[in-house]
């Protein structure tokens, strides 16, 4: 999906339901309990080393002798490059967190997205996969109109075995004209050795389009 941007939402449920998790993954979720540990303990130096920059920066003290501007402001660059690398570490160690629970032999994620100029409203979209629920969400306004102007969501990210699978879309809303609506869909897809990455498009009835279309992304 090359010209949309991308959205990230927080789901109603945890996305973390993975179909078809291999024998370690209890090893791998130990692992990725010690790394966020590590990160809490690289958040919590970080914030107590800004927070104590940012004290001897407000502090009676500094501001008598810390007339100096220069002084202030290399204090500040320094608030600032800590924050930073707080920052990067965290997205990195969240990185690897996905590598770890998500190997690229077995991942799967599915995006949801509007079909262009569609203005139904999308309530809700429920997603099944060989029978189980591995999404449900529903979106506020703000989420339905970044969807509207081209956004993209990841909407599940798991592991699914290699073969050959079913999964059933559910999607709640209202149509142009008001009236509620519901509609379920369910297609095939195979999953190979590497990542598998599918894209929902949807669109409201009497829109000329089907209401729900699966592509691989």
């Amino acid at each position: 999906m090359g010209g949309r941007g991308r959205i990230s939402f927080n789901p109603l449920v945890e996305q973390d339901a993975a179909v078809g998790h291999g024998p370690g993954n209890g090893q791998t979720q130990l692992a990725v309990q010690r790394r966020r540990q590590s990160l809490l303990r690289v958040l919590v130096l970080g914030l107590m080393l800004v927070l104590a920059l940012v004290f001897l920066l407000g502090s009676p003290a500094s501001r008598a002798e810390g007339d100096d501007r220069e002084q202030m402001k290399g204090l500040d660059e320094q608030v600032q490059e800590i924050k930073s690398d707080v920052l990067g570490i965290a997205a990195e160690l969240g990185q690897l967190e996905e590598k770890l629970l998500y190997p690229s032999g077995t991942q799967m994620a599915v995006f949801v997205a509007l079909a262009p100029g569609d203005t139904t409203r999308v309530d809700a979209v429920r997603v099944q996969i060989d029978g189980q629920l591995v999404a449900h969400y529903i979106y506020s306004f703000k989420e339905l109109d970044a969807l509207r102007k081209g956004g993209v969501q990841r909407l599940y990210v798991g592991n699914v075995a290699t073969g050959e699978h079913k999964i059933d879309v559910q999607v709640d809303g209202k149509a142009t004209g008001g009236a509620d609506f519901n509609h379920t869909e369910q297609f095939t897809f195979s999953k190979g050795i590497g990542p598998k990455m599918v894209g929902l498009t949807l669109a409201g009835p009497g829109s000329g389009r089907p209401q729900v279309e699966l592509g691989n992304w």
